[in-house]
């Protein structure tokens, strides 16, 4: 079992701050320290940089925000800064980008989903009617349609994850999931708060997973189905 950064994320030369990371020793880093990151980055003394192709009605922007060159974004998309947006980049209608996310190169947001306060390495797709929040995807990670990361337990304290044996405080109410590289959420999967997924594991659709998942794993909830007979009915226009 591990929280360590290497265990989930590698290949940092191409993000497009390969020096942040350089010190973090812990996956959940990159969350604690994204907004203020970006806080810093986008400052100088306000920077609204927009080189996005916009296809339909413009996005509403507000606060203090950078698209990259080649990034193309649909109509009614909402963002709200700080936020960090990179190089081709494709936003789908209807999606929303929330404060202190930071979204690489080669990344797709879907329609109608939300990403909140997280941090979405090269290549990480976000497929529609999805929320993403306080989560960290790794590079070519998938999230399905439907999926949420929820991101605050019922009670409100912190996130935790049990590390050989015992919970570990991860010192914060609100922590969705890390999703290690090239990791995929089927459609309508859901993680509890503080779930850790290893690199190159699949969460199939419809399964509700938590804690620490490993790597290079298949997960899947066992189902019965039951059949009856069905009577012909015809149905009112």
């Amino acid at each position: 079992m591990s929280i360590a950064f290497d265990y989930y994320f590698s290949n940092l030369d191409a993000f497009p701050f390969p020096g942040w990371f350089e010190g973090m020793t812990r996956a959940a880093e990159p969350l604690a320290k994204a907004k203020p990151f970006l806080q810093t980055l986008l400052v100088e003394p306000d920077i609204k940089e927009n080189h996005a192709t916009c296809k339909g009605a413009p996005p509403a922007l507000y606060g203090n925000y950078y698209i990259g060159e080649g990034t193309t974004i649909y109509n009614n998309v909402t963002i709200i800064g700080p936020v960090y947006i990179g190089k081709n980049v494709e936003i789908m209608p209807g999606a929303v980008i929330r404060p202190g996310t930071i979204i690489g190169d080669n990344c797709n947001v879907g329609q109608s989903s939300e990403v909140k306060n997280s941090v979405l390495f090269n290549g990480a797709k976000v497929a529609s009617l999805a929320f993403v929040g306080d989560s960290v995807l790794g590079k070519s990670a998938r999230i399905g349609s439907g999926v949420v990361t929820a991101n605050r337990k019922f009670d409100q304290s912190n996130a935790t994850i049990k590390l050989n044996g015992a919970a570990h405080d991860l010192g914060t109410d609100f922590f969705g999931c890390i999703v290690g590289d090239s990791s995929r959420l089927g459609a309508n999967s859901v993680t509890q708060p503080g779930t850790h997924i290893g690199p190159n594991t699949w969460i199939f659709p419809m399964t509700g997973v938590r804690g620490f998942v490993p790597r290079e794993k298949r997960v899947f909830a066992e189902q019965k189905l039951a059949m009856t007979e069905n009577e012909i009915v015809e149905l009112k226009p």
